[in-house]
């Protein structure tokens, strides 16, 4: 197992020389909690540390990892009011090395949490949907892969996730790179004196931390999301159970699982905006009516497949990128261009009148009556809705339509849509005859 390298200095005395070597322990616990939208994480170890009663001294090293050093911070968790962490300083003509003045009034064992940002840790979501035989329902499971190329092996991590924008000012990858953490060598400081000691410790609050003030942005933008007001895309996701993810891995982990999630399957055919092709269209909403609704849902890629048989043997049925689906928001997913439903518009006739004249003459206004076939093939063994969208590109017009066009309506002055609910393996026909108003004819 590959940890960080973490020496512990005991010092017997206030003579620099005189120290007993000790292993720190392996971590207990780590907590790794990774943003999407910027290249951070934020590690919290536990571990337990061996002190002795007066001054001690922690040699922290993050050589070969990509650790913010200027974000360190350690915190006793038992005993915090006999142990003081007065400082970490960094050794001159020493890279990628700190050291913490440790103050004990106790001698023994004593867990403390180590806290630091560190570069190199992302996640992605992606979705498998898996459609019941008569596409009403799908099965929904959320997974996320997290990539590892930090430096640093986390094993039995407790991993979270966090949705929203972060800010930053510092790239954690350059601060975790430079030569010195504050862009020069600082001097180590003697072993402090017994007047020291008897002192409490002296922090400079002015300087308030990188972990801080995440932690307070985070709090802040979090709450926001908790009111279900859409005030901010900021949330946390936690993976249930511990994960081991070694640097340079990419690792697979759960998110959650919905079974029969009520889902709308719709056709859409626009030559305009699709081309000759129909497309397919899947909808649900994030709501508990839906078997959703416990949280936001981040974005990423679904893919949808269809039980084919008794035997549970699996059918590819299309792909879609999707964004951010807040609590109660409905998604619609672009599924592509299908082929086992067809739409086939066919020009039959196209003819001029109702001509007007100035007083030279020449044409002023006309007429233009075109009548168009639509023949709808349904392959499937299934039943389909589908849309179906003509466009006119001239405001004036009149339409008679003719066969099983289903339902009718306007949708703007150009554009009409058709919506027709064919049965399994079916052909279905109809016509419209379009009068559009040209020149003065329009007036």
């Amino acid at each position: 197992m590959k940890t960080l390298p973490l020496i512990l200095f005991l010092l017997a005395t206030t003579a620099l020389a005189k120290v007993d070597l000790v292993t720190l322990p392996t971590r207990d616990t780590v907590q790794l909690t990774i943003y999407n939208s910027a290249d951070l994480t934020l590690a919290r170890e536990n571990r337990a540390l061996t002190l002795k009663d007066g001054i001690n001294r922690l040699q922290f090293s993050w050589a070969n990892t990509l650790i913010d050093p200027t974000s360190l911070e350690m915190l006793p968790q038992a005993q915090a009011d006999k142990i003081d962490v007065q400082e970490l300083v960094y050794p001159p003509r020493v890279r990628n090395l700190g050291v913490w003045n440790i103050i004990s009034r106790i001698s023994g064992k004593v867990p403390v949490e180590i806290t630091y940002f560190t570069s190199g840790l992302s996640w992605r979501a992606f979705y498998m949907g898996t459609l019941a035989p008569d596409e009403k329902t799908m099965r929904l499971q959320g997974y996320v892969r997290v990539t590892n190329t930090s430096g640093e092996d986390y094993e039995n991590a407790r991993v979270r996730l966090i949705v929203g924008k972060v800010h930053l000012l510092d790239e954690i990858a350059q601060l975790a790179q430079q030569a010195y953490p504050y862009g020069r060598p600082g001097v180590l400081k003697e072993a402090l004196t017994e007047d020291e000691i008897a002192r409490p410790a002296v922090t400079d609050k002015s300087r308030l931390s990188l972990y801080s003030r995440a932690s307070a942005s985070f709090k802040k933008d979090r709450e926001k999301i908790i009111t279900k007001e859409g005030l901010s895309e900021y949330f946390l996701y936690t993976i249930e159970g511990t994960e081991t993810i070694p640097n340079g891995w990419s690792k697979r982990l759960p998110s959650f699982e919905a079974a029969d999630i009520p889902v709308t399957n719709l056709y859409k055919f626009e030559a305009e905006r699709y081309g000759p092709l129909v497309m397919r269209f899947l909808s649900f909403k994030n709501d508990k009516a839906h078997k959703l609704g416990d949280t936001p849902i981040p974005g990423g890629m679904l893919k949808v497949y269809r039980t084919a048989d008794q035997q549970q043997h699996l059918a590819y049925e299309g792909q879609s990128d999707f964004k951010y689906i807040p609590v109660d928001e409905d998604v619609e997913l672009n599924l592509g261009a299908v082929r086992n439903v067809i739409v086939e518009p066919k020009l039959m006739e196209t003819r001029t009148q109702n001509y007007e004249f100035d007083w030279k003459g020449n044409i002023t206004g006309w007429d233009e009556v075109t009548t168009w076939k639509v023949e709808v093939k349904n392959t499937r063994d299934i039943p389909v809705r589908l849309e179906i969208t003509r466009n006119f590109n001239q405001p004036k017009w009149d339409i008679e339509n003719k066969g099983d066009y289903g339902a009718y309506e306007k949708v703007d002055l150009d554009t009409v849509k058709y919506t027709v609910t064919m049965p399994p393996e079916t052909k279905q026909t109809f016509e419209y005859i379009l009068t559009t108003y040209n020149g003065t004819r329009a007036d």
